[in-house]
């Protein structure tokens, strides 16, 4: 009988390793850079990406207010909300996110491009962004990520 002299080892809540990395988004397209940064928060970067267990890292992201689109997309874009009451629904333009919540542009980007679970939710919460170059998080020794 021919066996495996190896077995696949699934990733547990107690043994996965969470590094800190930052990503500098000055000059970077917006979706380009947000599957990059929700590919590393999921943890599909590592080879020990197991689907059921919240293996990603925590990504800081810097100069998010210098981020770019292309095409006519500043112009074009919309981002919704609505409140759930009759008429509550509000339409704002990606120009105008940009002026009052830089930040908000690559979190709507990156969250809806992660698992709409609880697990999600957790990894969603491994994401900072900060509109200038400065971040609070200088003791947690962040490497820079290379894309």
């Amino acid at each position: 009988m021919n066996t495996l002299s190896y077995k696949t080892q699934s990733a547990k809540k107690e043994t996965v390793d969470h590094k800190w990395f930052v990503v500098d988004a000055e000059g970077e397209v917006v979706g380009r850079l947000a599957t990059r940064i929700a590919h590393v928060l999921r943890g599909k970067h590592k080879p020990s990406f197991t689907p059921h267990v919240d293996c990603g890292d925590c990504v800081i992201v810097i100069n998010a207010g210098k981020v770019r689109f292309t095409g006519e997309k500043w112009e074009d874009k919309e981002y919704k909300q609505y409140s759930g009451y009759p008429g509550g629904q509000k339409i704002t333009k990606a120009k105008v996110v940009l002026s009052k919540k830089p930040y908000a542009i690559i979190e709507t980007a990156v969250k809806g491009m992660l698992p709409k679970t609880k697990m999600g939710n957790a990894m969603y919460k491994k994401l900072f962004v900060y509109e200038g170059s400065e971040h609070p998080h200088q003791a947690q020794q962040p490497e820079p990520f290379k894309f």
